[in-house]
């Protein structure tokens, strides 16, 4: 089971955070290493308990939704 760790940049859905994570790859010519980010749909049983700004862990699950296919472990 894969996991992820990231930021949270949205918590204003029911049972949904919005996780920022960031991550660096290499260009292949120049070799000059840039930050690129993607956004992941998580669910979590009570977002009130969640701030934006916190640093959480999401792990893969069965997709809950169209977008929803992560869940909040810690």
């Amino acid at each position: 089971m894969r996991t992820k760790t990231g930021i949270i940049t949205s918590n204003k859905m029911q049972n949904t955070l919005v996780v920022t994570v960031h991550s660096y790859k290499q260009h292949p010519k120049y070799k000059k290493r840039y930050r690129i980010s993607k956004k992941f749909y998580a669910h979590c049983d009570d977002s009130s308990k969640y701030n934006i700004g916190d640093e959480v862990t999401i792990a893969e699950a069965t997709p809950m939704s169209k977008t929803k296919r992560w869940k909040v472990t810690a």
